[in-house]
């Protein structure tokens, strides 16, 4: 696997109708490093773009094995994610993402709060909530998701603080369903608002509601898949304390949204990241410092074309691209905004060639093999 020669691959290759791949240098300030391309243009009628992602939320695969099993002709890695708990031992990491994520028009998770989130520091005015999206019109938009949600109890609402995140605030209450999967819950009520290595908090507490009911309560919050129908609530302090007041068989019900700051239309596809371009210009104060191997990507035309991009971590070209010049690259390419995703070991761009039963991966992850991700983008051809 990995990329061919620069010279292996001449010009531009059609995956799809609407859908092509290209690789190609860039100079950047410590070095030449090398990128790959899918343009995708979403007003082709037979072409689509999702998420692409195991089955679940807290859960993990390499992008071709995500990519194949979906059928998609090309896709990139997504959203940072909680890769690690060295800062909690014995608490399971769960990698999930940081950010929301919606897939065929429904929505799987909101955002963790930004002080608990994986991957590097966040530029000026964005945060956790910040999305690339296409709506069901096939427009792409940067927009911001968050979660709107209640807890109906018999002495009243409850705000819902979480859905299906690794990390819930403090003092809230949080939803787990299952597309959660099966990793421990416990990973929730670490940390705090400000500090993702804060301690695990001590005063937590679990109720399960099937069918709207309360069916069993924990101390602390439990693991194993959660069936179709039922909500576990898990509380962190005065979360935890308001769970308690629940009794075994009182009815419960639990509604929750994820609501668009900008665009009125629904999403079809949405996941996490950060800004880094906007209507052609860079964001301020983005990192210029600090290169590595990157994965963005860019919206053009109006939201009808979307780009791809993935830089190449093979050693002769690892020295990579700063945040910075990531932005000043999709401009380059005719990108009027840009979204970063998760780099370094996570970046991988994966394509099927005309005629192949599988995609390729057409970078050299940085690790000598694809790292596992929760989620990235794929790109879908019914032709």
């Amino acid at each position: 696997m990995g990329a061919a020669p620069a010279d292996a691959v001449p010009g531009t290759t059609q995956l799809a109708p609407g859908v092509t791949y290209r690789q190609f240098d860039i100079t950047a300030a410590k070095g030449v490093t090398h990128a790959h391309v899918v343009v995708v243009d979403l007003r082709t009628a037979h072409v689509r773009v999702n998420l692409l992602y195991p089955g679940a939320v807290a859960a993990r695969e390499p992008v071709s094995e995500l990519a194949d099993s979906a059928g998609a002709v090309a896709g990139v890695n997504g959203d940072f994610f909680n890769i690690t708990e060295t800062q909690h031992p014995g608490v399971e990491a769960t990698g999930s993402t940081d950010g929301p994520a919606i897939a065929s028009g429904v929505a799987l998770k909101a955002a963790v709060p930004d002080g608990q989130r994986f991957g590097p520091e966040l530029p000026p005015g964005t945060n956790t909530r910040n999305v690339l999206g296409v709506g069901v019109d096939r427009v792409a938009r940067l927009d911001s998701l968050t979660l709107k949600g209640t807890v109906g109890t018999p002495r009243g609402r409850l705000p819902l603080g979480g859905f299906n995140q690794y990390a819930l605030p403090e003092n809230s209450v949080g939803a787990f369903t299952t597309q959660w999967g099966s990793v421990s819950r416990v990973r929730a009520t670490c940390g705090t608002d400000l500090n993702r290595a804060g301690a695990c908090s001590a005063d937590t507490y679990e109720v399960t509601i099937r069918h709207a009911r309360v069916v069993s309560v924990s101390n602390t919050p439990g693991r194993g898949a959660i069936a179709a129908g039922t909500t576990v609530l898990v509380g962190r302090e005065a979360g935890a304390q308001q769970l308690r007041r629940l009794s075994v068989g009182q009815r419960v019900q639990v509604l929750r949204r994820l609501v668009a700051s900008k665009s009125r239309i629904a999403y079809r596809f949405a996941l996490g990241g950060y800004p880094v371009l906007r209507g052609r210009l860079p964001l301020p104060g983005l990192d210029n410092t600090t290169s590595a191997v990157r994965t963005a990507v860019g919206i053009a035309d109006r939201g009808h074309r979307l780009l791809l991009f993935a830089t190449d971590g093979a050693a002769t070209y690892r020295s990579g691209l700063t945040i910075a010049e990531v932005a000043t690259q999709m401009r380059k390419l005719g990108s009027t905004d840009a979204f970063s995703l998760d780099g370094g070991g996570s970046t991988t761009l994966v394509a099927r060639a005309p005629g192949a039963s599988a995609v390729t991966v057409r970078n050299h992850p940085s690790g000598g093999a694809e790292r596992p991700v929760p989620n990235g983008i794929g790109v879908f051809s019914t032709r």
